[in-house]
């Protein structure tokens, strides 16, 4: 076993331990996901100035700065990183245009899903960009005033400073263009000549299933740009109306589904002194099949592209000379099932890079080197293997140049919680930064002196602190805490007989045998953990009224799910029903014995996405369960997106036994129990086209159910007036059918 070294080096004082009492306060729906919520709102967005100095958030609640003003929810704070001094960089009402009253469903659904940022530090850091739904305005720290950037035209999207302060960048109506901050002139340099070409803009596939969060890049010189362009003529689309309108209205979304043609992607260059050419590279892979899920500039004239080939088996690093067409090959990887699918590759200023891999069994961070004066002239290769054992990394969040370490963060010690860590490039053992139990959330400063803690467990809300690398930290903010009935952690076994399961149980306070019905609420998809000592308020009081109901709740973490090593996630290849099935109901059975006051007779199943798929494969795939609730389920995965569908079960072409096996639509005559169906009419992600075939082949076979739907409602049906009634008919259900 490889011996780690675990050292306080922040006397990291962010941990409070929770008390949490056992006779907790009457909750309902409306104290949960209410205006008047009785959850605290923490800051989530901490934006770094570029040298580090400066953090700065956006205030969720009243609270006092070092000057001893008082700052008001909506104020932007900022803190000096190397005093710990507060005060307020801009107030509420300066910044009023980050509230667009005229943003759709969907933008404000995408720009929060995705990490969209509203604020941007100027490279100087004497200014900020505000991004209010695409409408720029710049804010002149000193002046205290903001200027709109984009007056005459409409929405900006995915703005960016250029290294050297001199233009904005943004995305307007597919195309790329900038503006000068020293004479306000804008000028088109990649227009889209319609819809189906987006220059440097990500479509809703690419943002989903490969995490990018943009498709353009500034040289560091700030003399050209790379951006990824999007060919989506061949793609098919699906139609999402809005039928709140007068005359119904219909959205186009160009949606790739199994075995369909997916964006034609190539990668081009323009030089600022000739914006009228985009100089396109030439890459050995298949366009309309293959995907570009990560580039970027190496140096001024050279770039890096990444290739993941469609059965996502193969994974190619190219780079490429930006005045030529050379282009050669520094890195592969293979694997026989799928491929981690973390893309990220971290390149560092001596020749050497590093990426993660679970080639050994765990995700791991290797570090390699190229020859930094020719890149080109041959594969890179491998140093060392940063960090080994059983455990997974779950993100690299920097490079220290001044101290040769790596900073990541990983479940090493507890698989429910995250950890930060540093390990030296020049090899040795990993060095834990943070302490407490539970997770710790992350944002590393970028001259990676400091870091904000977001420190948080199952029954202990979020306390955040700035950190200092090898001193102490300071307290920011800390919520309410409701004081939840802390569920009970328990350690299972899966259908295997071998492998551990982990889950989390919510019983009632007073029980007797055999009196209390039981709801299991899974994810059990792949690429998540649901069961993680973690702070999710709102899932978690749920739980908590539901077990106030008489109801206890049950969740476990089947095979086929994240963060437990590579031969615990590809369970799901080529199986996403009955490997995880057979281990909920193993969970199941184990439960049932040791519990005794829990009813074998009383059981429900509910579940949200792939646990809304979940649900339906459970109630058709064994008579155990009384009740069931799908919101937003997939029924058939020739319906769900190319990307995720094709990296568990491959090209319906090719496997369409798996497909049928997979799919609910064919076993709805066998469908047990009470059903409630529920989805969003505007989702753009689980399509309401599932539900209604659903519903079909329900109804084919005189099958009841029942069905709630939500108009305009996207996959995560946001909002306190819905979520209300959506969480008020959950309980009713369950406590009609169970109780």
């Amino acid at each position: 076993m490889h011996r780690r070294t675990s050292l306080l080096l922040a006397c990291v004082i962010c941990y409070t331990a929770a008390h949490p009492q056992s006779n907790t306060s009457p909750l309902s729906v409306d104290a949960i996901f209410g205006d008047h919520s009785i959850l605290s709102a923490a800051p989530t967005d901490f934006f770094w100035s570029p040298n580090g100095e400066i953090v700065a958030y956006l205030a969720t609640d009243s609270q006092t700065v070092s000057s001893g003003d008082k700052a008001a929810p909506g104020d932007l704070i900022s803190i000096d990183a190397n005093t710990g001094r507060s005060r307020i960089l801009a107030m509420q009402s300066q910044l009023a245009v980050l509230s667009n009253p005229n943003i759709s469903e969907q933008d404000f659904d995408h720009r929060a899903r995705y990490d969209m940022p509203s604020i941007i530090w100027s490279p100087d850091a004497k200014s900020l960009l505000l991004d209010a739904a695409g409408s720029l305005y710049l804010y002149d720290i000193a002046h205290a005033r903001p200027r709109l950037l984009n007056a005459s035209q409409a929405s900006g999207d995915d703005p960016k400073f250029s290294p050297d302060g001199k233009f904005i960048s943004y995305i307007r109506a597919h195309g790329l263009y900038l503006q000068s901050l020293e004479d306000q002139k804008e000028f088109p340099i990649a227009v889209s000549p319609d819809h189906k070409i987006l220059n440097g803009e990500a479509d809703w596939v690419y943002l989903e299933e490969l995490n990018v969060r943009s498709n353009y890049f500034w040289s560091p010189d700030s003399n050209r740009i790379a951006y990824l362009q999007m060919n989506e003529s061949r793609v098919p689309s699906y139609p999402i109306p809005d039928y709140q309108t007068t005359h119904t209205t219909t959205f186009q979304q160009p949606y790739p589904q199994p075995g369909d043609p997916n964006p034609d992607v190539r990668i081009g260059t323009i030089s600022l002194r000739d914006t009228n050419h985009t100089h396109w590279l030439t890459l050995p892979f298949s366009r309309g099949n293959d995907y570009i899920p990560r580039f970027g500039w190496l140096n001024k004239k050279t770039l890096w592209i990444e290739v993941v080939e469609r059965n996502q088996q193969h994974l190619h690093v190219y780079l490429a000379d930006a005045d030529s067409d050379q282009v050669a090959e520094i890195y592969n990887e293979s694997d026989t099932k799928f491929l981690d699918i973390n893309y990220d590759f971290t390149f560092l200023q001596n020749g050497q890079f590093i990426r993660s891999s679970w080639r050994d069994g765990h995700t791991h961070l290797y570090l390699y080197s190229y020859d930094e004066k020719s890149p080109l002239s041959a594969p890179a290769n491998l140093v060392r293997q940063l960090t080994s054992g059983n455990y997974d990394v779950e993100s690299l969040l920097g490079i220290s140049n001044k101290e040769k370490s790596a900073f990541y963060v990983s479940n090493d010690g507890n698989p429910l919680g995250r950890q930060l860590w540093s390990v030296p490039l020049s090899g040795g053992a990993p060095l834990r930064l943070t302490s407490g139990p539970g997770t710790h959330v992350i944002s590393l400063s970028p001259d990676r002196g400091s870091f904000i803690d977001t420190d948080s467990t199952v029954t202990a809300p979020e306390k955040i602190c700035l950190c200092h690398i090898n001193s102490e930290c300071k307290t920011l903010w800390s919520a309410r805490n409701p004081r939840i009935q802390p569920p009970t952690e328990l350690t299972l076994k899966a259908a295997d007989n071998t492998t551990t399961l982990y889950g989390w149980l919510s019983l009632p306070s007073e029980t007797t045998n055999a009196s209390v019905p039981l709801v299991l609420n899974p994810y059990g998809g792949p690429g998540e953990q649901g069961v993680r000592d973690i702070w999710n308020g709102e899932d978690e009081l749920f739980n908590q009224l539901i077990a106030q109901h008489g109801i206890a709740v049950l969740s476990v973490d089947n095979r086929g799910m994240a963060m437990r090593g590579r031969d615990f996630a590809q369970a799901a290849y080529h199986n996403l029903g009955a490997v995880q099935l057979a281990d909920q109901m193993a969970a199941l059975d184990q439960v049932l014995a040791r519990y005794p006051q829990l009813d074998h007779n009383r059981l429900g199943f509910w579940g949200w996405s792939y646990g809304g798929y979940f649900t339906l494969y459970a109630l058709s795939h064994t008579d155990h369960f009384r009740t069931g609730i799908a919101v937003a389920p997939v029924t058939d995965w020739r319906l769900y997106d190319s990307i995720y569908t094709e990296r568990y079960l491959g090209l319906p072409s090719l496997n369409a036994e798996i497909y049928k096996a997979d799919g609910v639509l064919n076993s709805a005559s066998n469908l047990h129990g009470h059903l409630l169906l529920i989805h969003g009419t505007g989702d753009d992600n689980v399509h309401l086209q599932n539900t209604f075939q659903y519903i079909q082949a329900l109804i084919n076979v005189d099958k009841r159910y029942d069905l709630q739907l939500f108009p305009r409602k996207t996959h995560s049906i946001l909002g306190t007036d819905v979520q209300t009634q959506l969480y008020n008919r959950i309980l009713h259900h369950l406590e009609t059918d169970l109780n």
